[in-house]
């Protein structure tokens, strides 16, 4: 609204101006214009309290999270466009500083970290953009997205009002909106970005740093308003967001939310259609039906935008992890998965879903709904106006029990935790609960990498390998020595994962564990994350904490022998804390360290001179970068060491073929990192979780959702395959470069091609008899729709093989249906006619194609599975 009155404003004064100056004066003129109001050439963003306005229209926008640095330039206009084709409007991303500002003033724009040239892909495309610029971000990334060495500015604590830490966040985000505007990119400007992000869920944290903290959030609001971005500005999960900064929600669920202000839209930051992994721990899903259950029970309730954050999740490629513990992946059960694919169905079901909503767009923005209630737990909200449109949404929230209800007379079937919408409030078009769309079946299947030496296990057990061993302990010169612990943050400034704690220790040969051959036994106490013990350069034990308790402590036996024992403690961070209150000041690293089993009791070593040691020797020169990779010290072998700790690999590999998405397999490792011509891919770590933990086969999307309810992987690792964007491959001679932390078999690497092999479907009686892929307006009241099933194999492939088709009662899910007692014996013969050698086919639930009389008693269903290839 200011916006909209700076324009009246400007624009009268520049009228009064051009009638009392002569015509020659008119290139200046233009030019006085141009600089006092520069939406002249872009969109007017404004807002109410029930939407945003572009240009004096109202939107109803979707969006989705795809942050720029978690994959490739050469994926990002696939990403944009398959976003798009999945009704998505607008692409959100944070913007990450720690990549950006790499030390004070020494800015890095370039590769994954190329936000403009992310910008105007999305502009290209038609989109807009949500530029949630923070600076901090959380995401799983590590510090929560801010400079480790900010930290070290004397004077400074994070997101508080200290001054230190308010001029670098000040100098940073002016910076990154001077780049916007100097590229146009604001909506402004004519550019895509429509709304921009100051700090990020401080909300939750913000009582934790008292009167600083409410000063803070204060000054953060203000110094961004004083940017003049032209756009409105936004604070997610920010309580006392001052006018006219908007706040918004951030949860699996924001339908009751309503912002502080009666005068603000409804506007969903981050609704999680899956979630995070952690090192060690069970896949967590979100089930499709109880996402789309969410964003369509938002816009009943009056929400206006929402973005899926994330809609892709994309890598958290070399070191960028935080948590600790995330997984190199960040596939989060998106919608578009780590590769790239579209996961099917969770993609194609919101992808319905939105394109109802579109339809609903004008009745939603510009009428009040009336609110009904259809029972205990069910309700329906009505828009509607003189026009005579009218669009209705039918809620059943009992998370156990189908409900029938009564609506205009008229009886609908409500499944448990599910909406309806009738974008004509009679006929159903979507329901939430009924998942119409195909499910793509996904493998990884394994490939030749050395096309001159095939192997009949297809692995790279014959290439030539190169190996450089680490000492265990200090290499080259110690760092420094000091009487007792340092942390291991404060010591590295993470420029490494790597910190050495190295100790000797004298054993008498008279002491018993000695003359019995037993063992003495160390105990070690850390704030975390992760150890290997060495003893007299022989590897004794690795423990670790976990995503939810970083910190451990652990006795282990240690062989030791009589006269000097040299005792290394290789400590190891797992990606730096993201969020909490003053999370910049928690550390890592031993505490404690003491050994049991002298005559002269337990030795304590805590408070003893210990010598340090930053790094490994290869990260010092660079022997996985380009310029190290023909370094002398590479020792060339012709079979790679199995199971030896602290080692390096270097073989040469060709590019795979094909143009799938690729993947480094590392089942058959232990813990390290992985590059592949210099580029980093990342941590690796195939930690399995417990098989004691609680997965499913099949998960109930009824009842709210949280990060543990639909778990699978109990048992198995939780991250077996890497991601290795296919940009990174030259046609031959990519050199792959593995540091192994414990020992594994390099022999048995792999590169896997992310593969769709086959679709399958599956459809009832009583699911929305529309087909949305095709539907219109003006189709709604067309009775002779019916139900359709369609199915698509990726480009260049087609259905090879129908693996199972019944019309009737199967029951099972996709990859493993089982015939009924009721079943039309023409289904296979029909489908194969319809679908095969076909690269996509359409099932209508008709009697032209099926026998609509069978079982007269049964609520028939279709169950297709095809093969692609």
């Amino acid at each position: 609204m200011k916006t909209m009155s700076h324009f009246s404003s400007s624009f009268l004064f520049v009228f009064l101006v051009s009638t009392a100056i002569c015509i020659t004066a008119m290139s200046s003129l233009l030019a006085a214009v141009d600089a006092a109001n520069i939406t002249i050439n872009g969109n007017i963003v404004t807002y109410d309290r029930r939407s945003l306005i572009i240009n004096g229209q109202r939107k109803l926008l979707i969006s989705a999270s795809i942050h720029y640095p978690r994959s490739v330039p050469a994926m990002w206009p696939g990403l944009v466009q398959l976003a798009k084709e999945g009704g998505v409007d607008v692409i959100e991303t944070y913007v990450f500083w720690n990549g950006h500002e790499l030390s004070p003033d020494n800015y890095y724009f370039g590769g994954r970290y190329d936000l403009v040239k992310f910008c105007k892909i999305v502009q290209q495309a038609g989109m807009h953009m949500i530029l949630r610029i923070g600076p901090f971000v959380a995401a799983e990334w590590n510090y929560g997205g801010l400079p480790v060495w900010l930290h070290y500015v004397p004077g400074t604590t994070f997101r508080t009002d200290s001054e230190p830490f308010k001029h670098y966040m000040q100098k940073f985000m002016t910076y990154i909106v001077n780049l916007m505007k100097q590229e146009r990119l604001f909506a402004s400007q004519g550019g895509p970005i429509i709304l921009a992000q100051a700090k990020n869920e401080y909300g939750n944290y913000e009582t934790a740093y008292g009167e600083g903290g409410k000063r803070y959030a204060l000054w953060a609001a203000r110094m961004a308003l004083s940017q003049d971005t032209g756009v409105p500005w936004i604070m997610c999960q920010q309580y006392d967001a001052p006018d006219p900064v908007i706040d918004t929600c951030n949860s699996f669920y924001c339908d009751q939310f309503k912002p502080i202000s009666p005068n603000k839209p409804k506007i969903w930051t981050e609704n999680w259609p899956g979630w995070f992994k952690t090192f060690g721990a069970r896949d967590p899903h979100r089930p499709p039906e109880d996402v789309a259950y969410s964003v369509a029970r938002f816009f009943q309730k009056g929400g206006s935008v929402m973005n899926y954050y994330m809609y892709h999740g994309g890598t958290n490629f070399g070191r960028t992890a935080g948590g600790p513990f995330i997984t190199t992946s960040y596939d989060y059960d998106a919608p578009i998965d780590e590769y790239g694919l579209a996961r099917f169905p969770k993609w194609g079901h919101l992808k319905e879903l939105h394109k109802v909503i579109k339809l609903c767009e004008h009745a939603l923005l510009n009428n009040d709904p009336t609110l009904l209630s259809l029972g205990p737990l069910q309700e329906a909200d009505v828009y509607e106006d003189a026009s005579g449109a009218c669009v209705a949404f039918l809620s059943n929230m009992d998370d156990k029990d189908d409900k029938v209800v009564q609506f205009r007379n008229i009886s609908y079937q409500l499944p448990a935790w599910s909406v309806s919408i009738l974008p004509d409030c009679k006929n159903v078009v979507f329901n939430t609960a009924k998942v119409g769309c195909q499910t793509s079946i996904v493998n990884m299947e394994p490939l030749d990498l050395h096309p001159t030496v095939r192997s009949p296990k297809r692995d790279i057990k014959a290439l030539q390998w190169e190996v450089f061993k680490e000492t265990a302990g200090v290499w080259g010169v110690a760092d420094f020595t000091k009487n007792g612990f340092v942390d291991h943050i404060n010591t590295t400034k993470d420029t490494t994962d790597y910190l050495w704690y190295t100790i000797s220790i004298f054993v008498n040969e008279e002491e018993e564990f000695l003359q019995n051959k037993s063992s003495a036994m160390l105990f070690v106490e850390s704030k975390g994350h992760a150890m290997h013990v060495f003893i007299n350069h022989v590897l004794q034990a690795s423990v670790s904490g976990n995503g939810t308790v970083p910190h451990f402590k652990f006795g282990t036996p240690i062989v030791l022998k009589a006269g000097k024992n040299d005792i290394a403690l290789l400590s190891m961070t797992v990606g730096l804390q993201t969020a909490g209150s003053f999370y910049e000041w928690i550390g890592a690293g031993p505490t404690s360290v003491k050994v049991e089993g002298f005559k002269s009791g337990t030795v304590d070593l805590s408070a003893s001179t210990w010598t340090y040691k930053v790094g490994l020797h290869g990260e010092y020169l660079r022997i996985h970068e380009s310029g190290g990779l023909n370094n002398k010290i590479w020792a060339l072998t012709s079979e790679p060491p199995k199971q030896q700790p602290l080692t390096w690999y270097k073989a040469v590999v060709d590019a795979p073929p094909g143009d799938e998405p690729v993947a480094l397999d590392m089942i058959h490792m232990g813990k390290g990192l992985a590059w592949l011509n210099g580029q980093e891919i990342g941590r690796y770590w195939p930690r399995k979780s417990s098989k004691l933990e609680k997965c499913i086969t099949q998960c109930d999307y009824r009842g709210k959702f949280n990060p543990d309810k639909c778990d699978t992987g109990c048992g198995e690792p939780t991250q077996r395959w890497y991601h290795v964007p296919r940009s990174w491959f030259k046609p031959s001679g990519n050199i792959l470069v593995i540091f192994e932390e414990t020992g594994g078999d390099p022999s048995q690497i792999r590169f896997s091609r992310r593969k769709v092999s086959g679709a399958c479907g599956h459809l009832s009686e009583d699911h929305p008899s529309f087909d949305v892929e095709y539907l219109q307006g003006s189709e709604i009241k067309n009775d002779e729709n019916r139900a359709t099933l369609r199915l698509k194999c990726p480009t260049n492939t087609h259905m090879s093989a129908v693996k199972f088709a019944s019309f009737g009662n199967p029951t099972g899910t996709c990859g493993s249906y089982v015939q009924g007692d009721c079943h039309d014996p023409n289904s296979a013969a029909l489908v194969e006619k319809v679908c095969l050698n076909q690269n996509e086919c359409a099932l209508e639930m008709s009697s032209g194609n099926f026998n609509m009389q069978l079982c007269p008693s049964t609520v028939k269903k279709l169950a297709v599975e095809v093969n692609c290839s």
